[in-house]
């Protein structure tokens, strides 16, 4: 393996293109090649600047994800249709040879967190550095010995993107402690349950696995919660490339701070129904059970909890069925499922504007200015979490321009995104069993 400064050089030399090609220019093109190449020099460079010559250093991947289907049905143990996104958060990383972990990221603070003090802190809650401690408690239950290491990263997932950057963030670090000090064998799955272990017990997010999931594993895939423990897993063989739409994911340029209480009310809502059953999750109580008592659930959880639990059911069914439309390669009923989910994500979750901000409803204008712009074509919702943040369209190609053009002469330049299904989760990008392949678990490298 090459020291840091040996990485850098090496990297801007092209010695490494093959890799970087298969993860950031698939289509071949050498405008992406040469940007990545760029990115990659300057994450080594960046690490050599910080921290100098280290020995066996690589260069790691995170990438950020995207929800299709199953607007929060994962925390109630529902389906889930998920991707990774070719927006990542790169970093060169080496071991230091000490109990301790040091994480740059350009243009935020540095992190430091030790090894010899696991547990969880109130004052580090909502801060990166939970993050960190917290995928390093779990990762080193069962007496797995773990060892600090030395990180300079890149983040080209913009925080409150809505492509859920704490994931990215999760998997990079979990997957450079699976490397350095587990030798791989920890599965992508692995990786995923302690990046929500550490933002539910020390970041103070009660999130589910679905972020962590679509980002360690890579491509679309279909998940079923019902055993969190071991989640069903189908990777869904669609090539979104020859579906003649474009993934949009637009910034509405609202701010997620400040939402965590309107997130874990849905949890609550969601969670106080099933009670009333006496169960701690919906998908335990059959439909059925729920509809016949809705008057009696009514005046004991409320109405909006009720519309949410409502939601949940037909959200969980759709998502499934979404992902078995793009299995039989039925794309048009795949954009009906879409639109379907995205009108009930608004009027039953309840989840385009934060009730603490009623006057702030940036998320239901861009929905209301986007659909006028699709002109009944294509699909939209809103995307991840809600409240704030962003939105999501499939948009038919001979529509792309003029709905960018649309969405950016309301909400400002650069706040709609065309992004690309990626095929890799968590990766080592160079530095793993072979300079030429991305390593991404346990198993043979993915050529």
């Amino acid at each position: 393996m090459s020291t840091s400064v040996e990485l850098a050089r090496d990297l801007r030399a092209g010695a490494h293109d093959g890799a970087l090609a298969r993860l950031y220019a698939p289509d071949g093109s050498e405008t992406g090649l040469a940007a990545a190449r760029e990115r990659a020099v300057r994450a080594a460079e960046g690490f050599v600047s910080v921290y100098g010559e280290k020995d066996s250093a690589a260069l790691f991947s995170g990438p950020g994800r995207t929800e299709i289907g199953g607007n929060h049905t994962d925390h109630q143990h529902g389906h889930v249709l998920c991707a990774s996104v070719d927006l990542d958060i790169l970093a060169c990383a080496a071991p230091n040879g000490e109990n301790v972990i040091r994480l740059t990221s350009e243009g935020y603070p540095p992190v430091e967190v030790s090894l010899d003090d696991l547990i969880p802190r109130e004052e580090e809650k909502n801060t990166s550095a939970a993050l960190v401690r917290g995928i390093a408690a779990k990762l080193s239950e069962g007496g797995r010995a773990l060892s600090g290491f030395d990180a300079y990263a890149l983040s080209g997932v913009p925080t409150g993107s809505g492509l859920s950057s704490s994931a990215a963030y999760e998997i990079l670090v979990g997957t450079i402690l699976n490397f350095y000090c587990c030798g791989m064998t920890l599965s992508p799955i692995d990786v995923a349950k302690a990046g929500q272990y550490a933002e539910n017990i020390y970041f103070g997010k009660p999130c589910g696995l679905m972020d962590q999931m679509a980002s360690s594993l890579g491509n679309a895939v279909a998940i079923d919660f019902e055993d969190p423990a071991e989640p069903r897993i189908r990777r869904v063989g669609y090539d979104f490339a020859r579906s003649g739409h474009a993934l949009c994911i637009v910034d509405t340029g609202s701010c997620h701070a400040d939402l965590t209480d309107d997130y874990a009310d849905i949890t609550r809502e969601m969670g106080a129904v099933a009670a009333c059953f006496g169960k701690r999750f919906l998908r335990e109580v059959p439909e059925a059970d729920f509809r016949a008592d809705l008057p009696t659930l009514r005046e004991q959880c409320g109405d909006r909890a009720v519309l949410r639990a409502m939601h949940f059911y037909a959200d969980d069914r759709r998502a499934a069925a979404e992902a078995d439309a793009l299995a039989e390669g039925d794309f048009d009923r795949f954009l009906a499922l879409v639109n379907q989910s995205g009108l009930s994500s608004e009027l039953l979750l309840q989840n385009v504007w934060s009730p603490a901000d009623p006057k702030s409803q940036a998320v239901a204008v861009s929905l209301a200015v986007g659909r006028e712009l699709l002109g009944g074509r294509g699909a939209i919702r809103v995307h991840g979490g809600g409240f704030a943040g962003t939105i999501q369209a499939f948009v038919p190609d001979d529509l792309l321009d003029a709905f960018k053009a649309g969405m950016e002469g309301l909400l400002g330049a650069g706040r709609c995104h065309v992004l690309h299904i990626r095929p890799y989760g968590g990766a080592v990008v160079v530095g793993g069993p072979s300079r030429q392949t991305l390593h991404t678990g346990p198993g043979p490298a993915l050529s």
